[in-house]
């Protein structure tokens, strides 16, 4: 069990989330309502029955019902509600920045149209408690033509998102699918991250950083599989988006206990934590944070490492970020 005194620090210190997934944050009981709203016809009968079903073998198991919650989400209105439930979520953990993935193709696909996603939950943001700006995933399960289809769809809303991603089924869609479309992102300014090493080998965080050239690696806790990678990760101190709670509901680790985030920082890696889709795998930030320090031998020094790995690695301009890295200090020192 953790002391009252590291509990109090892991959920009262300032931190940043730079791997959710807005559409993984979409609670059954509004899952539920958005469906009375919209007149959609839901497989299970109940909230308890939907969060029932929450129990995934692997990744694609998580994804086929996360495709199916995603069908509620018709109008603005509901990409407003479900952003907002997420931010005020994220602030009463004492997260001061999000940076939030959304994916316009799960929606586009069923027919809405891109500036219906975006503007919902952009207009969220700007009505937030805390800072959040937003990155636009592409779907690896799809083409790279429709890819590049989506980023020049999304071109006339180029200023309310900071970059692009890359998301869903890693196994078998390497980066390096996606070359021409991240070069184009690259051309237009956007900042560059995808998803790499969660189940897929740690070549595939290698192919992102060479192919892909992102500036943070989504997961990457197989990268300890490869040591040269290790080392350069720890030299370029490549940030990396670890998602313990969602690592442990899609089989990645075992158990807590087996998980690699304590090895990570040893190695001088640049790791955070944050949510991904919590709906889904069970808790927030701040429940991450708990659950990973209960398992693992974390200590007061890696809480306040991981807060300003989180600081450090946002897409935020210089004096923003040492202001919270200060704030980060602060805290620490004062506690």
């Amino acid at each position: 069990m953790l002391d009252q005194r590291l509990r109090a620090l892991l959920t009262g210190m300032p931190k940043a989330e730079l791997h959710i997934h807005i559409e993984g944050s979409l609670e059954p009981e509004l899952i539920f309502a958005l469906a009375q709203r919209n007149g959609v016809q839901l497989d299970y009968p109940s909230v308890e029955a939907l969060r029932q079903a929450y129990d995934f073998s692997d990744l694609q198991s998580f994804l086929d019902i996360y495709y199916a919650g995603a069908s509620v989400l018709l109008k603005e209105q509901d990409f407003y509600d479900m952003t907002a439930a997420y931010l005020a979520r994220a602030h009463a953990d004492n997260v001061r920045h999000a940076e939030i993935f959304f994916d316009p193709q799960t929606h586009t696909a069923r027919g809405l149209p891109f500036e219906t996603v975006i503007n919902g939950i952009w207009r969220a943001c700007q009505d937030s408690p805390i800072s959040a700006s937003l990155i636009m995933c592409f779907l690896r399960h799809l083409s790279e033509d429709e890819a590049i289809a989506t980023l020049e769809e999304s071109l006339p809303f180029r200023d309310k998102f900071i970059g692009v991603g890359l998301d869903s089924s890693e196994v078998g869609h390497p980066p390096e699918k996606f070359a021409r479309v991240f070069e184009r992102a690259r051309q237009l300014g956007l900042h560059l991250v995808a998803h790499a090493g969660e189940e897929g080998p740690p070549s595939y965080i290698d192919s992102a950083l060479d192919v892909l050239n992102v500036e943070r690696i989504d997961h990457g806790v197989r990268c300890l599989e490869s040591p040269e990678l290790v080392e350069r990760l720890a030299r370029e101190q490549m940030a990396l988006t670890v998602c313990p709670l969602s690592n442990i509901k899609l089989r990645v680790f075992d158990v807590m206990g087996t998980h690699n985030l304590r090895r990570l920082l040893d190695a001088g890696l640049a790791a955070t934590v944050n949510s991904d889709d919590p709906a889904y795998f069970g808790g927030y930030i701040n429940q991450n944070f708990l659950a990973a320090f209960e398992a693992l031998p974390l200590d007061e020094t890696h809480a306040r490492q991981l807060a300003r790995n989180s600081f450090a690695a946002a897409f935020v301009e210089p004096e923003r970020k040492r202001a919270w890295l200060a704030e980060v200090d602060a805290f620490f020192a004062n506690a």
